[in-house]
């Protein structure tokens, strides 16, 4: 099972309204719990012998991280685009400490830029643009946990 087809379940789950819902396969165990203010995901992965286990537990979400920007300020970035996190994971604006930032305000970036990485289960994911634009803010500080679809970017398309 990889990170997409884990992605669309934990979706899933959230929209059907179950409590809880386990799955076990023969080398894969998931746990996803949700409740009015959290949703909690557990996965277990069978590893050869003489390894540990690994298991991942995503971030609990609660209504006040979800919101990435207050209501207020909604209304004055409407003709803005936003560049979303496709997956949960630790947000990086660029490829190694010692490298420059893959984007910048004023950047401009065209469809397919790599704009960020986000690093989950120990894999660094490089997140592209699917907008051409100038990045006109950057809404998550540098190593700091992302949620799914928290807002990372705001890029102005024309």
């Amino acid at each position: 099972m990889d990170i997409k087809e884990i992605q669309n379940l934990i979706k899933f789950v959230a929209k059907s309204g179950a409590s809880e819902v386990k799955l076990e396969m023969e080398d894969i165990k998931i746990t996803i719990k949700t409740g009015s203010e959290k949703t909690e995901t557990t996965i277990v992965q069978a590893n050869p012998v003489g390894q540990m286990p690994m298991q991942a537990t995503a971030p609990v979400i609660t209504e006040a991280t979800a919101q990435a920007t207050p209501a207020a300020s909604a209304d004055e970035n409407s003709n803005y685009v936003t560049i979303k996190s496709p997956i949960i994971g630790t947000f990086y604006r660029k490829p190694s400490p010692d490298k420059p930032n893959f984007a910048e305000v004023g950047d401009s970036i065209h469809s397919g830029d790599t704009v960020c990485v986000i690093e989950a289960m120990k894999l660094f994911n490089e997140i592209e643009s699917e907008i051409s634009g100038k990045i006109v803010k950057v809404l998550v500080d540098d190593s700091t946990p992302v949620e799914f679809d928290q807002p990372l970017f705001l890029v102005d398309p024309s």
